[in-house]
């Protein structure tokens, strides 16, 4: 039964296939190698870049392109990358080279063997040497030998000479390159041999300026219109290779043999191309000039005291009077916190413990030698444990206007837990804000603040727009007291928007509240936590993001032709289906599907392979609304996951998926994070309100401190 999809799940399959050959290709070649699925008529491999082009073979069987992977793979493996000396058409050389290399890559890979075996059958029954109208035994030794090895298990190919059998060995017992060419040279000239006798029995003689001059001008043309790099090798999957084709004619106008069987296997595999399949695109993250991303500490709060002076003292002592009140009353909790941590590591540290022997006798056993054997002491070496840092990633977006201030205090939760247990850290906010051309209406210009670029623009790198900045509002490298009035800083602020107080002052306008560039922030991670991790020394680095949601898709780079300019010039385009993210550090390319979600996923995943001894922990603040979007969007709908995640969520307003990217992501009510969390009850109170104020008391505090937990297991 032919199943018919229509056109987003046939896309979804085919991305889905292209996928596992190039799984397939990198496991062939055991070597960082990248393989792109392109629209290109044949396979080439870059020898600098090690990237492997694949044509789309979408209309290939699966046995099919699995040979023709491996064949391919052989290339990019065994084919060096040299230029073959002239007089031997590249047809010859590719006839005995694919040989070699398909006897080289089944002898590393056994199994590949049956692939091939199936492969050339299937196209012979398919015809691709287009033989149905053919003389086999009339052809050149040249396409013969083609023939006989590869579909030779398939038809009987017979050679008419002892100097026919003789080259046949020979070509079967390549080992290296410099074989290829003396046996192609041979293979050539007798058949060039064969052919000028035939030409010059059944031809009537030409002058030599006629027929072939033209051929050799519009070669040349070709080969102007059509630069090759020369870091790249060009092949094609039957042994014929149009890029590389010799001259028709000789010196003498006469017509050069040719290998009709290499020519038709080369067409018929690009009849196994779909042109309607989409042509994939691989992007790249832009390498970052951190001086221009980051703001400094000292910049960010700079501003704030400057504008604070804007102000009249009195403005901020009410908030400021609220976040003295709010650290004297998360002591106790932040205490708890320490301790439990300290807990936790010396039990981690014992259960890593390891116990030796000491050659000494314990005179407290002796008396026990009659029954027992273990009489010597023994010495437990503890084993160190690794050093931890934290780098918080801050949402400062608009959207978090209402509850930022409660989302501070949790993260000022655990920097002072951080501060007590002697752990660096780093905090940053992604705005769009801080380097954005504002309106000045004393001058009535535009006032920018930055006009650095934050790396230089090329072709399929994904777009960082320069407005983008990561400001550090937070460090642990400042003291208690400096540090105190740096959160009372961004407090005021929080408390601006958090209690809509716009009114009542103003706040810096390159803090204000932007859009959410989230992926923009990943990107930036990819250079600032090795740095943290470098200035600090640390063994391990932990990354915590605090957001409200997820940001759209980043766009890249690419070259645009304008018919009013004479230039391309640099513009980007938006994500679609077909486009890959490649990390060539790591050789490995992540696709991208039409969710705003999986786009942030695939950045962390991405996040995470570079770094793999880093965790990364997201906290999500949802408001009520939101949550069960939130579980359809990362949760199959009515799976087991999918109805415990509503379960907690509907029971504690609080759950933790493991399918977002990271490693745990933690989603919090907005309307709990708000509620008080102290214990208070009018004088007077019945036992039932002191009992229901004490419990709801108790369900926040619970609530606060199961994220905190998930800190203390990460960096015990």
């Amino acid at each position: 039964m032919l199943l018919v999809y229509d056109e987003p799940i046939r896309n979804e399959l085919m991305a889905v296939k292209h996928e596992i050959k190039s799984q397939l290709a990198k496991l062939l070649a055991t070597e960082d190698l990248i393989v792109e699925h392109r629209q290109t008529e044949t396979a080439c491999f870059n020898v600098e870049t090690r990237v492997l082009t694949l044509p789309l073979w979408d209309k290939a069987s699966g046995t099919v392109y699995d040979m023709l992977v491996g064949h391919e793979v052989g290339h990019a493996l065994f084919t060096p990358n040299l230029d073959t000396p002239k007089g031997i058409p590249m047809q010859f050389v590719n006839i005995v080279e694919d040989v070699r290399i398909e006897k080289l890559i089944k002898r590393r890979f056994p199994g590949l063997t049956k692939s091939f075996f199936k492969g050339y059958g299937e196209m012979h029954e398919d015809d691709f040497f287009e033989l149905n109208e053919q003389d086999v035994d009339k052809m050149n030794l040249a396409d013969r030998a083609n023939l006989h090895f590869k579909i030779g298990n398939h038809i009987d190919i017979k050679f008419n000479s002892v100097q026919e059998d003789t080259l046949i060995r020979k070509i079967a017992d390549t080992e290296t390159w410099e074989e290829v060419l003396e046996v192609s040279k041979e293979l050539y000239d007798y058949c060039k041999q064969n052919h000028d006798e035939k030409v010059d029995i059944d031809m009537p003689q030409q002058p030599n300026n006629v027929g072939g001059a033209n051929e050799m001008e519009n070669q040349e043309k070709t080969e102007e219109e059509s630069p090759t790099n020369s870091s790249e090798k060009t092949y094609s999957s039957g042994g014929g290779d149009a890029e590389f084709t010799s001259d028709s004619v000789d010196e003498d106008g006469i017509e050069e043999p040719k290998v009709q069987t290499a020519d038709s296997l080369e067409k018929n595999l690009r009849d196994l191309m779909n042109e309607e399949s989409i042509n994939n695109i691989y992007c790249e993250l832009p390498q970052l000039n951190l001086n221009s991303v980051i703001a400094t500490n000292k910049e960010v709060h700079a501003e704030c005291e400057n504008h604070a002076l804007l102000n009249y003292p009195e403005v901020y002592s009410i908030v400021d009077n609220q976040f003295l009140e709010f650290k004297r009353s998360t002591q106790k909790e932040v205490s708890y916190l320490v301790k439990e941590f300290e807990c936790k590591k010396s039990a981690d540290a014992y259960a890593r413990a390891t116990t030796a022997r000491t050659g000494v006798l314990d005179c407290t056993k002796l008396h026990t030698y009659k029954y027992n054997e273990d009489l010597f002491r023994k010495v437990t070496t503890l084993a160190d444990g690794k050093s931890h840092g934290l780098v918080f990633v801050l949402d400062w977006s608009g959207s978090m206007g209402p509850f930022l201030k409660d989302t501070l205090k949790q993260l000022f939760n655990l920097m002072w837990f951080c501060k007590k247990v002697n752990i660096p850290f780093e905090v940053y906010a992604f705005t769009n804000e801080w380097n954005r051309s504002f309106f000045d209406p004393i001058t009535r210009k535009m006032k920018t603040y930055s006009t650095k670029n934050h790396y230089e623009r090329k072709e399929y790198l994904l777009s960082v727009d320069d407005s983008f900045a990561m400001m550090n509002i937070f460090t642990s490298r400042v003291n208690g007291k400096v540090m105190e009035q740096q959160m009372k800083n961004i407090f005021r602020i929080a408390h601006y928007y958090s209690s809509y107080a716009y009114n009542a002052y103003t706040i810096p306008e390159r803090l204000q509240l932007s859009g959410t560039p989230l992926n923009e922030a990943i990107v930036a991670l990819h250079q600032i936590l090795p740095e943290f991790q470098r200035e600090t020394k640390l063994q391990k680095v932990h990354c915590v993001i605090l957001t409200d949601g997820e940001a759209n898709h980043l766009n890249y780079h690419r070259l645009v032709h304008r018919h009013w300019d004479p230039e391309p010039v640099m513009g980007t385009s938006h994500m679609r289906l077909g486009v890959h993210i490649r990390d060539r550090k790591l050789g490995t390319t992540y696709r991208v599907t039409g969710s705003w979600s999986n786009f942030t996923k695939m950045m962390l995943n991405n996040l995470k392979d570079k770094f793999p001894n880093m965790s990364v922990v997201g906290i999500r603040i949802l408001g009520g609304r939101d949550a069960n979007a939130f579980i359809r969007e990362h949760c199959k709908a009515y799976s087991d996951v999918y109805l415990k995640t509503l379960s907690d969520w509907q029971k504690h307003r609080s759950f933790n998926i493991k399918t977002a990217g990271y490693d745990a992501y933690f989603a919090l009510s907005a309307t709990s994070l708000n509620q008080d969390t102290e214990f208070e009850v009018a004088e007077g109170a019945s036992k039932a309100k002191i009992k229901s104020a004490f419990a709801k008391s108790l369900k926040t505090k619970k609530l606060n401190k199961k994220v905190l937990g998930e800190f203390i297991s990460l960096v015990a």
